[in-house]
């Protein structure tokens, strides 16, 4: 098991490009099995859950051709369906949560697809209801087998429909829009996602040839084509790494630009991070934050306290909401982080009591946080992280502590971002990799 050893207490001062979108990755990647032609794929991450999808793809007959550090092209013109009934695939579908993409792309082109029950972040209930009530509007039928915890889905013969999700889940709503493309007829889905991650597959698909309007909105419309063919199609800077850094900025008291964001893609992300006392300046497409010996929380208007929460795009993201935590901490003032989707993601706080942050949590889905201005030092220990989001939030409260902390289980952080160690270290951080 590898581990980060950080010594905290240090400034940090540089810049940093954020990676290509990791949620964004697992959807387009997937994307490339609906068509027969070359589809090429610029700015993709290389972190752990999308280089083992493109491992998986490979696997599965697609020729991957690597054609710089962030650019491959993928041809999926002989897909071998026996494969995913191999314990091989069993096996790797199950460890990777993204893996449950591959379906409607799959059901789409072939009419028919398996897949294991995904793993991913134990982070509270994952359940893919929304993703099977879907297909099963378009006329597939899925059975599953408990034993082996093993889907098989039939769809030979998709037809649109109108349907409303019961949730406005960002992956249940790309693994139906991938399906619903190459159905016969009309689609309509209501109360869709609509993440800038769905933004761009859905532009990524009409590139392709697809018929898919109400884009950006939580209604869309789908006209069933017959088949899709190949496209170059380029991903956005991962909005959750932008805002980490910011976090990572305020909370160690540094200066950091940070590259080619895509600001307009980015939400109000900015300005809850705002609403917690941080400055921030756009340089055209970069943001500038600059080192605060001290940052305000704002309260409310009738001067109680502010709550973050998450929730369904445009609101505040999730994977977002450890950073704001940890971030809360060294600001001025308190605030109640509510994390309301999954009721498990905040359990990490623990270790950030033992840090000495001042933290109250009050149930699984809430916590309040009392900053300490600075005034008194979190502390190094050693930990291990649960989950992606977690574990980059503990990576932050290390670097800004006093002493020397040691982080356990970092393949949940690599599953996300993109050398991260290697690229703190180049502005100043002090983070060695131990294997």
């Amino acid at each position: 098991m590898s581990s980060f050893k950080v010594k905290g207490g240090k400034q940090l001062k540089g810049e940093l490009i954020p990676q290509g979108a990791k949620n964004e990755a697992l959807q387009i990647i997937s994307a490339v099995l609906i068509t027969s032609e070359k589809v090429i794929i610029e700015n993709i991450p290389n972190i752990r859950d999308v280089m083992k999808l493109i491992e998986l793809l490979a696997d599965m007959g697609v020729v991957v051709e690597q054609i710089n550090t962030d650019t491959y092209a993928f041809t999926a013109n002989n897909v071998n369906l026996e494969y995913l009934l191999s314990d091989e695939f069993k096996k790797k579908g199950a460890s990777l949560r993204g893996s449950v993409m591959i379906i409607g792309p799959l059901l789409g082109r072939f009419g028919k697809a398996f897949i294991p029950e995904p793993g991913g972040d134990k982070i509270g209930r994952r359940h893919l209801d929304t993703h099977f009530r879907g297909f099963e509007a378009l006329g597939a039928r899925f059975d599953y087998n408990h034993d082996e915890k093993f889907y098989s889905i039939d769809a030979k013969n998709l037809k649109g429909d109108y349907m409303v999700l019961d949730e406005a889940s960002v992956t249940g709503t790309a693994n139906i829009l991938m399906a619903a493309v190459l159905a016969k007829g009309k689609t309509v889905i209501y109360n869709a996602a609509c993440e800038p991650y769905l933004q761009q597959l859905c532009k990524m698909l009409n590139s392709m040839g697809a018929k898919i309007t109400g884009v950006g909105s939580n209604l869309l419309t789908i006209e069933g084509v017959d088949s899709l063919g190949g496209c170059t199609h380029r991903m956005l800077p991962d909005m959750i790494e932008i805002g980490s850094f910011i976090g990572l900025a305020a909370t160690t008291n540094s200066e950091i630009t940070i590259k080619n964001c895509s600001i307009p893609s980015l939400g109000n992300i900015p300005k809850i991070f705002g609403r917690m006392g941080i400055q921030m300046e756009f340089r055209g497409d970069d943001i500038f934050i600059p080192k605060q010996d001290s940052y305000k929380i704002e309260s409310l208007i009738n001067g109680s306290m502010l709550t973050i929460r998450d929730g369904i795009w445009p609101a505040f993201t999730p994977d977002l909401i450890s950073i704001a935590l940890v971030t809360a901490t060294q600001a001025k003032g308190s605030v109640l982080i509510h994390q309301w989707m999954f009721e498990s993601r905040l359990f990490f706080v623990d270790n950030l009591i033992d840090m000495g942050a001042k933290i109250i949590l009050c149930d699984p889905h809430r916590a309040v946080v009392i900053g300490s201005n600075r005034e008194q030092k979190l502390r190094g220990i050693t930990m291990s992280s649960p989950d992606i989001r977690a574990g980059v939030a503990m990576l932050i409260a290390a670097l800004a502590a006093e002493g020397t902390s040691t982080i356990n289980n970092i393949v949940q952080i690599d599953r996300g971002y993109q050398f991260i160690d290697t690229r703190l270290n180049a502005i100043g951080a002090d983070i060695t990799r131990i294997d």
